[in-house]
């Protein structure tokens, strides 16, 4: 049987997790600077440093990855992850409605671009010097069945990290590639209007 971990919070795992926070976003304020959205970059994951957010995180804290996964292992559910979802667009779950017409809609391009600079940014700074640039394409396809997602933006994601894997982040992260990227896409799929809906 599994020896339970003892969750606690302390000093070591405080600044740990600050400083993961802290390097995480810089991360992505870089990548997001490349990508030719800054002010997504500025004002990503604010909300990590809010009370319900930070200290889970703190308490589930393991360094080489996300504290949130402890937490659901242990109590089946993560009150950082509900608050964190619902309050940056950038996660496709924020977007996800089953009461809609259209259950998971087409995100907005700022976000789904933001998306793509949050998950490799994660990935460079949970896997350090064992990141490679197929890191984020092979964590894509383990986890994109369970993704409530656009089938456009699926495509568009994985389109992203096969180029990223194939060409590296400097030659695929950019304003123009990326949007256009977006628009081939998106405007493959009808999108409802829902105006004409009775």
């Amino acid at each position: 049987m599994k020896k339970k971990e003892n969750y606690t919070i302390t000093w070591k795992k405080f600044f740990g997790h600050l400083h993961t926070i802290n390097k995480h976003r810089v991360k992505v304020l870089y990548l997001c600077f490349k990508a030719g959205i800054p002010w997504q970059g500025l004002i990503h994951d604010l909300s990590k440093y809010s009370p319900i957010e930070f200290f889970e995180g703190v308490k589930y804290y393991s360094g080489n990855y996300s504290p949130i996964h402890n937490c659901k292992q242990e109590n089946g559910y993560s009150k950082a992850w509900l608050h964190h979802k619902g309050r940056n667009k950038h996660h496709y779950e924020y977007w996800y409605d089953y009461e809609t017409i259209t259950i998971s809609p087409v995100i907005p391009y700022k976000y789904v671009v933001e998306m793509i600079c949050d998950s490799l940014a994660a990935g460079i700074i949970y896997q350090k010097k064992n990141w490679t640039k197929d890191y984020q394409l092979n964590y894509w396809i383990k986890t994109r069945s369970n993704a409530k997602i656009h089938p456009a933006i699926d495509l568009l994601l994985t389109k992203v990290y096969q180029d990223i894997s194939k060409e590296g982040i400097e030659k695929v992260l950019n304003k123009k590639n990326l949007t256009f990227l977006y628009n081939k896409y998106v405007n493959e799929y009808e999108i409802p209007n829902i105006k004409n809906k009775n």
